[in-house]
């Protein structure tokens, strides 16, 4: 072999031997920029679910805990005012009965037009309500606890013994002598699916901003 051919090989094994390091490299500048492809992509769905995760607590909350509604008139004095604004818990009645003592919020008679009222409960399903001597009795027994109205001088409904059905609750105004509540025919009982939630807390006006607090 001549010593020009001799070049002639080494030329050309020379070129394979950079072609295959550049190949090499080619692969690894590749493979090192498709990780940092991924990697961007696996960042970006990370942020965007932390995004739709936020969104989805935030509905929830506001679904369940911030429902507002306007208090109309001063059946509730002194906890609550004429034109309270007020959070309505919604999620706990999804879980738990109303209690006893509780503030609600519901749509007298079930009708879905007329304004929320704001009433406290005194009533549970299956129990007797009566008022007599401006007391409130409950399966024949005054009671005091959870109760807070009294000197009722007006009996409605509850003069005689009234059996409450089993989603039926009795609710009064705290401000007896002016409230429309289960005393009146057209109110009368309220029933569990009319309830919108529980009341526990002022929104506005900004100087009684706060939870609710009991008499």
């Amino acid at each position: 072999m001549s010593k020009q051919n001799r070049e002639k090989e080494k030329n050309l094994l020379s070129k394979k031997k950079m072609k295959k390091r550049k190949i090499r490299f080619d692969k690894k500048a590749f493979r090192k920029k498709r990780r940092k492809i991924l990697r961007q992509v696996r960042e970006s769905l990370c942020w965007a679910l932390e995004i739709i995760l936020v969104c989805i607590v935030a509905f929830l909350l506001v679904i369940g805990f911030g429902q507002r509604v306007s208090n109309a008139g001063d059946s509730m004095k002194p906890i609550l005012k004429n034109a309270d604004v007020v959070f309505v818990n919604r999620a706990k009645y999804l879980i738990f009965s109303p209690k006893r003592g509780d503030i609600v919020a519901f749509k007298p008679g079930g009708n879905s037009s007329s304004h929320y009222s704001i009433k406290r409960i005194v009533g549970l399903p299956g129990e007797t309500i009566q008022i007599k001597d401006g007391e409130v009795y409950i399966n024949g027994n005054k009671m005091k606890e959870q109760i807070y109205v009294n000197d009722l001088q007006s009996a409605g409904v509850a003069a005689e013994p009234l059996k409450l059905g089993k989603e039926e609750y009795f609710v009064l105004g705290d401000n007896s002598t002016s409230s429309d509540d289960s005393r009146k025919a057209d109110i009368g009982n309220v029933e569990k699916k009319d309830i919108y939630g529980k009341v526990w807390f002022i929104a506005s006006p900004l100087d009684r901003i706060g939870l609710i607090k009991k008499p």
